[in-house]
């Protein structure tokens, strides 16, 4: 899946940045951390302008974040729970996001957002509990802001010191690789010693 988004985020650009982003704030499974540092990523080598991207990213989740809210109060939980559980949504998210959204109201849509699993749901319980659109909107926006920049940033950091951390990366990953197999190799021993026992 993240292969296919990069790949698409690839091909289509920001059109491409604008319906994922906006998927994933309808609740979606499209993940952010996947979208937003390719986009940086294809900035960094001149395929993509980096504030665009940002920009394009944090409007999406704002448009995204208006159909979920509308969807919410127009139809309520039998739609989230009933037809909405093919995309992936589920009572302990709203759950999540609605304890979440009781305890901080509207401040919850702001700091959501850059909140794993809450920043995707958090516009349903703004929804059913009908909060007042404009600001509901403004935060969204200013929240979205700076989790795009933040993503984005990282893919174009990337992209930029490739040459210069791609050796040192792959070198730590095989020892990453030769430590966890090292660990395999003791719990089987460990094992074995244990059940002959």
């Amino acid at each position: 899946m993240t292969q296919a988004l990069s790949n698409f985020v690839a091909s289509y650009g920001l059109v491409a940045v604008f319906v994922l982003m906006a998927a994933e704030s309808c609740g979606l499974p499209f993940p952010s951390e996947v979208i937003m540092p390719t986009a940086g990523l294809l900035a960094a080598t001149g395929h993509m302008n980096l504030a665009a991207a940002i920009v394009v990213g944090a409007f999406a989740n704002l448009v995204g974040s208006l159909v979920a809210y509308v969807l919410a109060a127009r139809f309520g939980e039998p739609l989230l729970l009933g037809p909405g559980r093919y995309v992936g949504i589920r009572r302990h998210h709203l759950e999540l996001a609605d304890g979440w959204f009781q305890r901080w109201g509207l401040l919850a849509v702001f700091v959501g957002r850059v909140l794993p699993v809450i920043r995707t749901y958090i516009s349903f319980p703004a929804g059913l509990a009908r909060v007042e659109l404009t600001r509901f909107s403004i935060f969204t926006f200013v929240g979205a802001l700076p989790w795009c920049a933040a993503l984005a940033y990282v893919g174009y950091a990337l992209g930029r010191n490739y040459d210069r951390i791609s050796g040192p990366v792959e070198k730590s990953a095989i020892v990453i690789a030769l430590l966890v197999a090292l660990g395999l190799v003791v719990w089987y021993v460990r094992g074995r010693r244990e059940s002959s026992r």
